[in-house]
């Protein structure tokens, strides 16, 4: 049995192998009950939890499921001073039923990743478990030690995947720890299932003469999200989580907690902009995962305002939020009823948007759109480009004396621009609704 789990929103994935009565589990997540059910539904035992690496983009889930199950952990960087687990040595191997699972040791993106390749029943290899090592499409980022060793950990990625991975066989399944929307890599494929002769055809990072052309590549500095160095110490610690004990707080109490946390909205942009609770963030539901550890900090409690706040949890607790202190009861309705003040955020579709630029409206466009969209989409004529990330440290940027039009690929990120520059004070701020497919304006065109 071979079981993926992908987690909305981080496109990560995690694998549950069985065999007979034993099953184990490879990078899972952080609320672990889903490995449970499964193993217990197809009467197994989870023995063992592997880890390919010390993950960035989320909370691995190992410690819990080893509270959960008795399993044992290994993991691999042997240079980190894991609290937890044990160190795992190429060429280890490990009976999964009548399978045979196997470390290999795959350096580059971090200088401890191991792939694990499975066996199948003849001894034949089957499947490889490439972590952040190799992706449908993609490779993993090698920038995590700086730019002085970017060429160092790109050819170590280069020998990991041209002098072990590619050799195994053209038939040879690749399973890895992420699919298309990873942070984790530049521009991985929409290919839900893989093999190596699939990459060594498609995969444009594979097609290379030689070491020099991959390193030319792969090895430059990428954006590195604030949340990542807070996943990087929970995952050395194994952090348990602790159930959380949410307030479903009326308006008054709501309001009295917002004196001292963050407040996150997590409605679409259509329900912020129309009236939101005062100094609240704007991350629509499924982009919580993407954008939250842009924007959130962890020594500050969070409350909710959220048509599913359960999700909303979960979605926090895989990246490290566990100061999630309560939501507000009867959502804005209940805080209408109570006679509060809320705010508003105008929106305007990008179709009559373009009508008045062409009937001569002034305006101060922003584009929060990442660079890749700039060139594959194109520019909007006369914009000022800042991406959403860089939106608070760029902020002094943005002029407060001019209506600011916020464009975006569907209005979604344009929200949450919207939303953090509107609690620190600016006031004629719009969000342009839809994506470039509608921008058909002439005085402003695209280049």
């Amino acid at each position: 049995m071979l079981e993926r789990i992908e987690s909305d929103g981080l496109a990560h994935y995690s694998y549950l192998i069985g065999d007979g009565d034993q099953a184990v589990v490879i990078d899972p997540r952080r609320d672990v009950e889903h490995y449970i059910e499964i193993a217990e539904r197809e009467g197994m035992t989870i023995t063992d939890i592997f880890e390919t690496h010390r993950n960035e983009d989320y909370v691995i889930g190992s410690y819990e499921l080893h509270t959960g199950t008795g399993a044992k952990i290994w993991h691999t960087e042997k240079e980190l001073d894991y609290g937890y687990g044990k160190l795992v040595k190429e060429g280890q191997r490990w009976r999964v039923g009548r399978l045979t699972l196997e470390a290999v040791h795959t350096p580059g993106h971090t200088l401890g990743s191991l792939s694990y390749l499975l066996y199948d029943l003849d001894g034949e290899p089957w499947i490889i478990f490439t972590g952040d090592a190799l992706f449908a499409g993609d490779v993993g980022r090698v920038d995590f030690y700086g730019k002085e060793r970017l060429r160092e950990m790109a050819s170590k990625l280069y020998d990991s995947i041209f002098s072990k991975i590619l050799p195994l066989g053209d038939g040879v399944i690749i399973c890895p720890a992420h699919g298309a929307g990873s942070a984790c890599g530049e521009s991985i494929a929409d290919r839900e299932w893989t093999t190596v002769g699939i990459e060594k055809e498609r995969n444009p990072k594979l097609q290379v003469v030689d070491r020099d052309e991959f390193i030319k590549k792969v090895a430059f500095m990428r954006e590195y999200p604030p949340y990542f160095a807070k996943m990087e110490e929970m995952n050395l610690q194994g952090t348990p989580s602790e159930p959380l004990r949410l307030r479903r707080m009326n308006p008054a109490e709501f309001e009295e907690e917002a004196k001292r946390s963050i407040i996150l909205d997590t409605r679409d942009e259509l329900g912020f902009g129309a009236a939101h609770v005062p100094d609240a963030l704007s991350i629509w539901l499924n982009g919580v995962p993407s954008y939250a550890g842009w924007f959130l900090q962890y020594d500050k409690p969070i409350i909710l305002v959220s048509q599913d706040v359960s999700r909303a949890v979960t979605y926090l607790k895989r990246i490290g939020y566990d100061n999630v202190v309560g939501s507000l009861s009867g959502g804005m309705l209940a805080w209408h009823s109570s006679g509060r003040m809320s705010c508003s955020v105008n929106t305007i579709t990008v179709q009559s948007f373009c009508r008045q630029l062409d009937s001569g409206k002034e305006a101060w466009i922003l584009d929060v759109r990442g660079a890749g969209e700039l060139k594959e989409s194109g520019e909007i004529e006369g914009a000022d480009h800042i991406h959403i990330t860089n939106i608070p440290k760029d902020k002094d940027k943005i002029p407060k004396d001019k209506d600011i039009y916020i464009f975006c690929g569907s209005g979604l990120r344009s929200m949450i621009a919207a939303s953090l520059l509107k609690r620190e004070g600016w006031s004629e701020l719009n969000v342009i609704l839809g994506g470039i497919e509608g921008w058909t304006s002439t005085k402003c065109p695209l280049e």
